[in-house]
């Protein structure tokens, strides 16, 4: 018995090799995060971004913006 998959072909997704995580917690990190992430983007043209993750947590005193890239350095 032979397996068809009925699904489109989709050309494979880089291999994962790097994870580059920024956070913050103070307001006025979180106002400079994306100008963080830019930079760091503009200093690893090697690095292709295969996924972006935004995750927010907080509790009474603390706020923390967290930004994940997943990449592939080619």
């Amino acid at each position: 018995m032979a397996l068809v998959s009925k699904s489109p072909l989709r050309p494979m997704q880089p291999r994962i090799n790097l994870v580059k995580v920024f956070s913050a917690t103070k307001a006025r990190d979180r106002e400079d995060i994306g100008d963080r992430v830019s930079a760091w983007i503009a200093a690893n043209p090697e690095v292709e971004i295969v996924q972006t993750v935004v995750a927010q947590s907080s509790d009474r005193s603390f706020h923390c913006l967290s930004l994940i890239l997943i990449c592939a350095r080619s």
